[in-house]
């Protein structure tokens, strides 16, 4: 078995008041481990201990006990930061700024490249449905629409390890299973996902093993198979059968058992609710109608898939092309116009006025002592003259 990315041995936070009293056990001998390209679920209700134990993992809260390990190094190391996306519990954005604004500014602080930078905030505008909102500032935004700018500044570095704190918080029902694909997406590509909910149905589709919480501690843990498959009752699922066809079941399963077991219940299958509103919205974007938020969204950006470099490839060949092509436009858009005609003199003379009157400011202060020499001499005698030698003093001078 591979090194787990991320190991907790006998984690405890314990919050303490301004007198180090304890006041609060968050979490309390915690221990679990997650395994490169797996899809971890991080489970409980709220007060659980889910986020403290998410900040311990990012080295943003420094753990009362135990041991926390990350890529094999200590969560505070900050070799480790630029392989990790993380959406927190509420999504923190700067209001004034776009949303493509936005990707852009993390996407900096990842130190990305232009073409990469832009290449990516494409891809991600469009694959969250944001494409045609990306220009709105971030503050006239729904909070589903900023749960979707959140999840795409956690994908923007193309994270080796995504840590997603309740991602369905505020998405409608289409956004939800949107970011439930991209999870199991993700999965299969091979990206290692923690994924922190309370909401049970979200991650019951997305992880490959799962924790519960409860109170700090760990209550369950194993696949989803492992925990939820139940081994007392099996389930038979046909095409519709008539009241005779299984009332001769019912006789069959209670001779074969010896009257032990029966049939406990039939009923006819029912499509979930969720199946049910996709498809009235499927229904209603075929009329085209329009809509005011984000959209459904695109593909699965690029850079996430892992063929990177044949989209680079494909970049530079474009360039390269489009370069070829505007060279015989460069010299007639840089010609300058014809210096004729009486305006484009007075443009001209505008133009080159500053630099001939460059040494002009030089020129007075190099002549300001000689300006006493207009200056009339009796004038300046007349009031020095009462104060006798200084005012002969004063004349010799001048």
């Amino acid at each position: 078995m591979p090194d787990a990315l991320v190991v907790c041995q006998q984690v405890t936070k314990v919050f303490k008041d301004f007198w180090m009293r304890d006041r609060v056990r968050a979490v309390n001998s915690l221990s679990f481990d997650i395994q490169p390209h797996e899809v971890f679920g991080l489970l409980g209700p709220n007060g659980s201990g889910k986020s403290t134990t998410i900040k311990m993992i990012l080295g943003l809260l420094r753990p009362s006990g135990g041991r926390v390990a990350l890529f094999g190094k200590s969560p505070t190391d900050v070799s480790v930061k630029k392989r990790i996306g993380y959406l927190p519990e509420e999504s923190y954005l700067y209001g004034f700024l776009n949303a493509r604004e936005t990707l852009e500014y993390y996407a900096k602080l990842f130190e990305l490249d232009h073409r990469t930078r832009g290449r990516r905030v494409d891809e991600l505008l469009d694959m969250l449905g944001l494409k045609g909102a990306q220009f709105r500032p971030v503050r006239e935004f729904s909070k589903g629409m900023q749960r979707r700018i959140g999840i795409a500044q956690a994908l923007i570095n193309d994270p080796d390890l995504l840590i997603l704190d309740e991602p369905t918080t505020g998405l409608d029902p289409i956004g939800t299973k949107q970011i439930k694909d991209l999870i199991i997406e993700l999965g299969r590509r091979g990206k290692t996902v923690l994924l922190s909910s309370h909401l049970l149905a979200d991650v019951e589709d997305c992880v490959d093993r799962l924790v519960i919480l409860y109170g700090g501690q760990k209550r369950a843990e194993g696949t989803c198979d492992e925990l939820l498959v139940s081994q007392a009752r099996t389930s038979i699922e046909t095409d519709s059968l008539d009241e005779q066809t299984v009332a001769e079941i019912d006789r069959l399963i209670r001779t074969r058992s010896g009257g032990d077991k029966s049939i406990v219940k039939v009923s006819k299958p029912r499509q979930s609710l969720e199946h049910l509103f996709l498809d009235i919205v499927e229904k209603a974007k075929a009329e085209q109608l329009s809509t005011s938020g984000a959209t459904s969204g695109g593909q699965t950006a690029s850079f996430l898939k892992g063929d990177a470099d044949q989209g680079e490839a494909l970049i530079d060949k474009l360039v390269a092309a489009s370069a070829a092509a505007a060279a015989p436009v460069q010299p007639v858009v840089a010609a300058p116009a014809p210096a004729t005609g009486p305006d484009v003199d007075v443009i001209g003379s505008l133009v080159k006025a500053p630099e001939a009157a460059a040494p002009a400011p030089v020129a007075p202060r190099q002549a300001q002592p000689e300006t006493p020499k207009d200056v009339d001499q009796s004038v300046i005698g007349s009031l020095l003259a009462p104060k006798g030698d200084d005012a002969n003093g004063g004349g010799g001078k001048a």
